[in-house]
């Protein structure tokens, strides 16, 4: 369905208005009152029901692992969430990782994989890889005396070609690690080729995603892209901080991890996690679903969430068209004077919905400061930085602002966005 719409299709008014109403803070700051939140590539707007459920559950002093009724209530809360993961991933067999964040998810799944398979000389991974993931690799190849090999990127793109990463496998490869899109220039990776070919190589392959920063913004489907781990983040979901979720093939799962002794194989959870952050999961399913209903009419839970996350999809790329190309007679960032577009792929369906940019006459910083001075929050990316820097030196860009707004935002939002950038490139 997005692929007929390549410019994006803009929620209704009433529907945005009302998206926009489930939301803490997106016109507002509670200290500085108005603004323009764009920075969800590193923090990220909440849901209100989130935090009440989070709320509710969490003031529950029973412990889960019990038989009274309230235990009985918290154990349904966290089988409910643990389906609901399945469904953001279409996920059938495998087993669940819960942990404090994402990144510490991600270690523990490419240390299991580096430190019991013990064929292969070689791990492949990407430039573009969040430090999370880029650095385990590092870590664990050096560990188990493994070559590192590392797919440069696509100025074009913003990405990682597949031709680039496939060209570095052979039957000698252990493990491959990509992203699904980058959380510097929003560039997604085509994930259902790269896993396709590069099983072509080497059918026993194991190969793990980072979905950080691409969950909140597509469809993720793991029947189509068959990984053996992908991680990703509630609170980039709309969620709140303090857990990050990881998923694993059977045959990962079974593979020797911490784990208590008299758990089964498979199991990787650790110690009672906190019920109130599944019940989280569930509350941002359940939006999405919702949202989805608004153009679906069925009662099939997967399917609404599809939905809702294709008109996730269809709408951000309607507000990152308007941000480049301009909205309501506004020139867009591509026509501003004194203002560039860096790793500008203009296969918009090729982007989640971040624009990293540079002023002529002002430097990143300079320009993070006086947004906030009009009330708009973004971030710059500096090659300075150990969050940037690698992804940064390998498209020759020492730095730039990172604007990434989301779905909740409006094409008013934009304009507003548009008004102050052409203001700031005039100081």
């Amino acid at each position: 369905m997005t692929e007929n719409y390549p410019d994006g299709k803009l929620f209704s008014v009433d529907l945005q208005q009302e998206i926009k109403s489930k939301f803490y803070y997106v016109d507002e700051d509670p200290d500085i009152g108005p603004r323009l939140f764009f920075e969800n590539a590193g923090g990220a707007l909440r849901l209100k029901s989130v935090l009440e459920k989070y709320s509710e559950v969490d003031a529950i002093p029973d412990c889960p692992e019990r038989i009274h009724k309230m235990a009985i209530r918290l154990q349904d809360i966290m089988e409910k969430s643990k389906e609901d993961i399945r469904i953001i991933l279409n996920a059938k067999e495998g087993s669940i990782i819960p942990g404090l964040t994402a990144s510490q998810v991600m270690f523990e799944i490419v240390r299991s994989v580096a430190e019991n398979i013990t064929s292969g000389t070689n791990m492949v991974t990407t430039v573009m890889e969040h430090p999370s993931a880029f650095d385990c690799m590092e870590y664990f190849a050096k560990k188990t005396n493994r070559e590192l090999r590392v797919a440069l990127s696509d100025k074009v793109t913003g990405g990682v070609s597949v031709d680039s990463i496939i060209e570095l496998i052979d039957e000698n490869t252990t493990l491959l690690s990509c992203m699904y899109a980058s959380n510097i220039t929003g560039a997604i990776f085509n994930l259902e080729e790269i896993v396709r070919r590069a099983r072509e190589i080497k059918p026993d392959l194991y190969i793990v995603c980072d979905a950080v920063q691409h969950a909140p913004h597509g469809v993720i489907d793991l029947q189509k892209m068959p990984v053996d781990g992908i991680t990703f983040a509630p609170y980039k979901m709309f969620g709140n901080r303090g857990s990050g979720i990881g998923f694993v093939s059977p045959r990962l799962a079974d593979l020797p991890h911490n784990k208590l002794s008299a758990k089964p194989a498979d199991e990787w959870e650790l110690g009672s996690p906190a019920p109130s952050q599944f019940a989280v999961i569930s509350e941002i399913v359940d939006y999405v679903c919702w949202l989805g209903s608004n153009f679906n009419g069925s009662t099939d839970r997967r399917t609404l969430f599809v939905e809702g996350m294709t008109q996730i999809k269809l709408q951000e790329r309607a507000l990152m068209s308007a941000m480049l190309n301009g909205v309501n007679g506004k020139p867009g960032l591509r026509s501003m004077n004194n203002v560039k577009v860096f790793v500008d792929n203009k296969v918009l369906s090729e982007r989640d919905f971040i624009s990293v940019i540079g002023f002529d006459n002002i430097t990143p910083s300079q320009a993070v400061r006086e947004y906030e001075k009009r009330n708009v929050i973004v971030y710059d990316r500096l090659a300075t930085s150990l969050y940037s820097k690698r992804m940064l030196d390998s498209f020759g860009i020492e730095g730039a602002v990172r604007v990434s707004p989301l779905h909740c935002h409006s094409a008013s939002d934009i304009e507003k966005f548009l008004d102050i950038t052409s203001e700031l490139a005039k100081l």
